[in-house]
């Protein structure tokens, strides 16, 4: 069904006067719910249609629910740091430093919407990047799927990437890191 016919079926629906048709074949199942008319005032309102469309189970793409984060050992260890020497906390201290500042080299890709993180167009497929590749400026790093729509997100640096930050078919926030990418 296109969408003239999805059209074509609301303006029916919409004059046949009644409140709600479903449709289901094989492909699709689609529901117009439209409410119902009221007094008509020098201010004529049309009916509010609310059209409801549904793919088969598999057509759409499964996600796996996300595990929670154990909490960080640095809140659950914090009363045996207290009584451990102070030499080995400032280690500890500088080896997130040596990380940080490893890691501020690096350029991040960032999402730009909300969505699914796809590493290739589809499962068969390949990445569009693996650790290690060279990128440049354009080159499409991977897919996100908004609201049925695949968006490919393509790079505006130029580098190699040095570590994916998400796992595929996972769900990715606004601004969320998803490649770190060393520019030199």
């Amino acid at each position: 069904m296109d969408l003239n016919e999805i059209q074509s079926l609301i303006k029916f629906v919409s004059k046949s006067g009644a409140n709600e048709v479903e449709l289901e074949t094989k492909d699709f199942k689609i529901t117009i719910k439209s409410g119902p008319k009221g007094k008509r005032g020098k201010q004529a309102e049309e009916p509010q249609q609310v059209v409801h469309t549904q793919m088969p189970m598999a057509a759409m793409p499964q996600q796996m629910p996300m595990p929670q984060q154990p909490m960080p050992q640095q809140q659950q260890a914090a009363p045996q740091q207290q009584s451990e020497p102070a030499q080995q906390s400032q280690g500890s201290d500088q080896k997130k430093d040596d990380k940080a500042e490893d890691d501020s080299k690096y350029v991040t890709i960032k999402s730009p919407m909300i969505g699914t993180f796809y590493r290739s167009a589809s499962p068969d497929k390949p990445p569009y990047v693996e650790v290690g590749d060279s990128i440049k400026e354009g080159d499409v790093t991977c897919i996100i799927e908004a609201m049925k729509l695949f968006n490919e997100i393509e790079s505006e640096v130029n580098g190699k990437i040095v570590k994916v930050l998400v796992d595929d078919a996972t769900p990715v926030e606004y601004d969320q890191p998803l490649f770190l990418v060393d520019p030199s």
